[in-house]
């Protein structure tokens, strides 16, 4: 590489002076989300997304039912 002395100096350098982690950033968001999301907000989203996404997923299983009994209809 064509700087790797002054890339492995910096390397060194955030390792000493405890730089960039990944695990304990997400670690931190996730307690922040936790602390935001009340007690009955967890049952409010799944109540959501399931008025959101059944409807979706009965109107594929009745296109799905119609297409596939199509050839018996018109028999």
């Amino acid at each position: 590489m064509l700087f790797q002395k002054k890339v492995d100096r910096a390397m060194d350098y955030a390792h000493q002076s405890g730089g960039h982690d990944p695990e304990k950033e997400q670690e931190e968001r996730e307690e922040d989300i936790r602390k935001e999301v009340e007690k009955g907000d967890t049952l409010a989203m799944i109540v959501s997304a399931l008025l959101v996404i059944l409807p979706v997923a009965v109107v594929a299983l009745l296109l799905l039912a119609l297409f596939g009994a199509l050839p018996l209809l018109l028999g």
